[in-house]
C-alpha cells in the first residue's frame, strides 16, 4: 500500500497535464468530436485556443521615419527669414499691448486698494479680481518674451 504523501506526489504529477493551456478540438474515425485541453494520443486534432499572457495588448511597432516627398513644398531661406520677421513683430507689438493692459491693470488694483472704508479697502475677497488680472498679464508677458527669445 502506498503512504499517502507519495500518493499525493504521484497525483500532483498526473495532474500537470491537466492544466494545459491548449484547447483542441479532435474528431474520431466515426466522426464524433471531442473538445480537450489532453490531446494525447488522438488524431485528427486542430488547435482551437491557447491561453495568452494576461495583456495581450503590445505596443505597436515604430514606424520609420519616412523621407520628405520630393515634391513636398520647401521655403526658401530669403522666404523663411521673412517669416520669422513677421512673426518678430506680431510678437513685440502683442507684448507692447500686454504691458499696456498689465499697467491699466495695475492702476485699478491701486485705486481699488486707495477706495472705499478702510476696512473695506482691504478686503481680500474685493481685491482678488484686480489682483488676479494683474497675474494675467504678468504671465502672459512672460510667455511672450519666452517664445521671443526661441525666435532664431
Amino acid at each position: 500500500m502506498m503512504k499517502p504523501r507519495t500518493l499525493l506526489l504521484s497525483l500532483l504529477c498526473l495532474a500537470g497535464p491537466a492544466l494545459a493551456d491548449t484547447l483542441y478540438k479532435c474528431t474520431d474515425a466515426e466522426g464524433r468530436t471531442t473538445y480537450t485541453n489532453n490531446k494525447g494520443g488522438a488524431k485528427n486534432c486542430a488547435v482551437i485556443s491557447r491561453d495568452k499572457p494576461i495583456s495581450t495588448y503590445s505596443a505597436p511597432k515604430a514606424q520609420p521615419n519616412a523621407p520628405t516627398p520630393g515634391d513636398f513644398p520647401k521655403v526658401g531661406a530669403g522666404e523663411q527669414k521673412a517669416r520669422d520677421g513677421d512673426r518678430r513683430a506680431i510678437l513685440e507689438q502683442e507684448l507692447a499691448s500686454e504691458q499696456k493692459n498689465l499697467d491699466e491693470a495695475r492702476k485699478a488694483l491701486a485705486q481699488q486698494e486707495a477706495a472705499g472704508p478702510a476696512g473695506q479697502a482691504r478686503s481680500p475677497e474685493r481685491l482678488k479680481p484686480y489682483q488676479d488680472t494683474v497675474q494675467l498679464h504678468e504671465r502672459n508677458i512672460d510667455a511672450l518674451k519666452k517664445e521671443m527669445g526661441s525666435l532664431k
